[in-house]
């Protein structure tokens, strides 16, 4: 199951209701940085240079309307779980120091959120303001290798190595995320990373982190993160990533593991296929929906982006999560308890780049779930706009 910290965190923030990106968003994290250009909905904007510093940014706001709805809020979801209601997403700032990779050099990286979207993003152990958070904060040491593309070492708070999508939406295909983002994957790790590129063809990443969306180590033993990057060439990513650890609160007995592949291809100039398949499990504890043995979940993931002109694009993401014991999403974001749901969903969303350093995007979006997880219903619609200016 969700630690507890997050539970409490994503249902705290569904109850207050009653463009740096791609290159950019994350570090340009290898798990998601060159590949994710490909289906980014937005070019970044010239970030701004003061004595070698790098500061960039953008701010977003957004509104959403679903049926099925109770409570004015649109439930299982995440930065549109607000119903019928005009949201000040995020403001963001990033500021970076690039390290060289042929020597001996350091840099850093901070990335700052603040409006709506932080209060369901934050991690356990640090807060800043219950609408804000600092999803990125971290020294990387650069050590020189004779393929001069140096190995690295990060020290602090990192976004995840899982997911085709990312925290900032303007870098992903669609403006809402999907349900392997919200339910399947962590958003951020507390710790210290290992990287390096092999070559044009290889990368990898190795982790060891206090968990899951904790700053403060919730439990007495560390988690581990580790991804691999295949790149057979300059139009196709493929990408297998693991982890294994405790995630309970003061449950060092009960291990959470899973593993991730991602397969990226850019078919045509402005036309890219993403898949992603997902397999958790999670030893048996007393925080489980069925406390006497473990769960397993499953969920894959397609996304399919096109430009039909320079300023417009079309994006189409469906996802589906079999969550078999309820781990992932019993008594979370507004969802009623249980010992099992399949989740699946569909979403059409237009990428509007009329306006320079403007991204537009209306979007429609069908969920499904095979419990009356919708305010007594199995299916739900939803419409949503939301603009974003970077800097």
């Amino acid at each position: 199951m969700m630690s507890l910290d997050r539970v409490a965190r994503l249902t705290a923030a569904t109850a207050c209701v009653s463009f740096p990106v791609a290159a950019e968003g994350q570090d340009a994290n290898p798990a998601n940085g060159d590949s994710t250009k490909i289906v980014a909905a937005a070019e970044p904007a010239p970030p701004i240079q003061v004595a070698g510093i790098t500061v960039s940014g953008y701010l977003e706001a957004s509104y959403a309307y679903a049926t099925a709805t109770e409570d004015g809020t649109i439930n299982g979801r995440l930065y549109d779980r607000f119903n019928d209601q005009f949201t000040l997403n995020t403001v963001k700032l990033a500021i970076e120091r690039p390290y060289a990779p042929d020597r001996f050099t350091a840099g850093f990286r901070g990335d700052v959120l603040l409006g709506q979207n932080a209060a369901v993003l934050q991690s356990a152990g640090l807060a800043i303001g219950t609408q804000a958070d600092i999803t990125q904060l971290f020294v990387t040491l650069n050590v020189p290798t004779p393929n001069r593309n140096g190995v690295q070492v990060k020290v602090g708070k990192m976004a995840t190595l899982l997911g085709v999508e990312l925290i900032e939406t303007v870098a992903n295909p669609n403006w809402s995320v999907g349900n392997q983002f919200v339910f399947v994957e962590n958003f951020t790790n507390m710790g210290v990373s290992v990287e390096h590129k092999f070559n044009d063809h290889v990368d990898a990443q190795l982790r060891l982190m206090n968990g899951w969306d904790v700053v403060q180590d919730n439990n007495q033993n560390k988690s581990a993160m580790g991804r691999v990057g295949i790149y057979p060439d300059t139009l196709t990513t493929l990408a297998v990533t693991g982890y294994y650890g405790p995630e309970e609160v003061d449950d060092e007995s009960a291990d959470r593991s899973g593993v991730q592949l991602v397969a990226g291809r850019k078919l045509l100039p402005g036309l890219a296929l993403w898949l992603q398949g997902d397999y958790g499990r999670e030893d048996a504890n007393p925080v489980l929906p069925d406390p006497t043995r473990a769960a397993t979940w499953e969920s894959a993931g397609a996304w399919l982006s096109f430009d039909v002109r320079p300023t417009i694009g079309i994006a189409l993401r469906a996802d589906y999560l079999n969550d078999q014991q309820g781990a992932r999403t019993s008594g979370v974001l507004g969802f009623p308890e249980h010992d099992g749901q399949e989740l699946g969903s569909g979403t059409l969303t237009f990428n509007v780049r009329t306006w320079e350093g403007v991204l537009v995007r209306p979007e429609l979006r069908y969920d499904h779930s095979t419990l009356a997880a919708y305010d007594g219903k199995q299916e739900r619609m939803s419409v949503a706009f939301s603009a974003a200016v970077s800097y």
